[in-house]
């Protein structure tokens, strides 16, 4: 290229001018529906980060007294973990994060995996060797099964 070939600023600036006036518009009406668009989806994401949030489980994770893991069973229990977002149905990272609670209750320090509902299989997949998941007893949808006291003189 040589630059006794590039076009003169005031050419650059007649075609941009040129250009603008062809487009503008086009991209004022194409702007109301983009911004329509990003409405649209901002509310779809917050009411699947709302959903995603009211529903959660809660699993208790009790190591034996011997529990001792290895570098590559942390780092095995890590990658599993990682893999809840994946399995969230397409929940945004805010919804679909699973977090670690622990608490102390009479003495005795106790660990608690929380995560979406629609991850709950992935949560309940056992990390370590010697480690048990338990469903936490608070948890809302299991209900005890409750039979009916059989009524007098019926047999």
């Amino acid at each position: 290229m040589n630059i006794a070939n590039l076009p003169a600023a005031d050419e650059v600036l007649a075609n941009l001018c040129t250009w603008a006036s062809t487009a503008a518009p086009y991209l004022a009406a194409a702007s109301p529906v983009a911004l329509a668009v990003w409405i649209w989806w901002a509310i779809r994401r917050a009411r699947l980060v709302r959903a995603a949030l009211a529903d959660r489980v809660t699993l208790e994770v009790v190591p034996t007294s011997t529990f001792d893991p290895s570098e590559g069973e942390v780092g095995r229990w890590a990658r599993q973990l990682g893999r809840v977002h994946h399995s969230t149905q397409g929940v945004p990272a805010r919804g679909s994060a699973a977090r670690l609670r622990y608490s102390a209750e009479d003495g005795k320090m106790r660990c608690f995996l929380e995560g979406p509902a629609t991850a709950a299989a992935v949560l309940a997949m056992p990390g370590f060797a010697e480690v048990e998941v338990r469903a936490h007893r608070a948890q809302k949808d299991i209900q005890p099964v409750r039979f009916p006291a059989p009524r007098e003189g019926a047999k």
